[in-house]
């Protein structure tokens, strides 16, 4: 098979699809180092954006497992600050699957650009989780809980500080005992971007005005939150849903409820529902497909996984190139 068939000669990035262990794609291409001319490799950790959801999500529901937390738990009693105007009532489920209603410090509904966030508010001053709660903790709610599926960036990063509480750990650091190290993704992780270890790909946005490209160290967060920012690798990704779909980081159970339609109206039938920190499109012809994406300024990604076939998809650039246009490539030479 030639993959030039089936993928863009243009992006840039990699990817890695893998059907029952065997490997269907290996696409890697683009530079890490656009300067210095230092091309990506299957190694090259690359930024995740909202990828990082995921992890998260596994990361409440662990707790939950280990009955640490309840889905029905509240802000209220989770949490000892000052929630201002947002209701304490709102339960971790609805923080789960993104009906909470909690103001959105990037509401995407009325906002187009990540890096307009800075304009006021340095983004070297978010460092940990907590940091982003200057952004919305004052504002009022969106909408009474429990009332809508809204996607809500806020909502992840009230519950990576629910993870802070409960275990007394700094939420990368509970992800990186608890589902990276148990993975084996040993190229996974939430970094400084004044402090990346070897291997991490820059992240370049393209500018008209000047035909050339310029980093995106000024348009996201320095590091990593709850709302996303994980540094990955394809492969550790594959480890990822290998471990996830076993049985090693949640129960068989938990797993299904995490992959059930819990949100959303399907209205947009690419984009599908919402379950617990992953997005789900509706499959009449058998069981449905799962994925989780992410989109920052010069970051790209998405990864399924196809319970039909056993296929898993990981697709990502830094450069923002457009992963959604191949997977789409994908389904159709791939998917019955």
């Amino acid at each position: 098979m030639d993959i030039k068939e089936i993928i863009d000669s243009n992006f840039r990035g990699n990817i890695y699809v893998v059907q029952d262990g065997k490997v269907i794609i290996e696409n890697v291409s683009g530079f890490a180092d656009l300067a210095n001319e230092i091309p990506n490799t299957m190694e090259t950790k690359f930024a995740s954006a909202s990828a990082g959801k995921v992890f998260v999500a596994v990361a409440i529901l662990q707790l939950i497992e280990q009955g640490k937390l309840n889905f029905d738990d509240t802000l209220g009693k989770l949490l000892d600050i000052d929630l201002h105007d947002i209701d304490a009532d709102v339960t971790v489920e609805q923080l789960l699957n993104h009906t909470s209603g909690v103001p959105d410090y990037f509401d995407e509904s009325i906002m187009d650009e990540y890096e307009d966030l800075w304009v006021d508010f340095p983004n070297y001053k978010i460092r940990h989780n907590n940091d982003l709660l200057p952004l919305f903790i004052e504002k009022p709610m969106m909408y009474p809980k429990g009332e809508k599926f809204q996607y809500n960036n806020s909502g992840f990063v009230l519950l990576a500080s629910i993870i802070e509480k409960v275990t007394g750990m700094y939420f990368d650091k509970y992800l990186q005992t608890n589902i990276f190290d148990v993975c084996g993704m040993s190229g996974t992780g939430y970094y400084a971007l004044d402090r990346l270890p070897a291997k991490c790909a820059n992240n370049y946005i393209y500018c008209a005005d000047t035909d050339d490209y310029r980093t995106n160290i000024f348009s996201v967060d320095a590091n990593g939150t709850g709302a996303g920012g994980a540094f990955i690798t394809v492969k550790d990704i594959l480890s990822f849903w290998t471990n996830l779909l076993s049985g090693k980081l949640i129960s068989k159970e938990l797993l299904s409820k995490m992959f059930t339609k819990q949100s959303g109206d399907g209205i947009d039938a690419e984009e599908g529902y919402y379950g617990y920190g992953i997005w789900i499109i509706d499959n009449p012809c058998g069981k449905d497909f799962v994925y989780f994406q992410g989109c920052d300024p010069g970051v790209s990604f998405i990864s399924e996984y196809n319970p039909n076939n056993g296929m898993i998809s990981v697709l990502v650039s830094n450069y923002g190139d457009n992963v959604w246009k191949e997977m789409r490539k994908i389904r159709k030479k791939f998917y019955k």
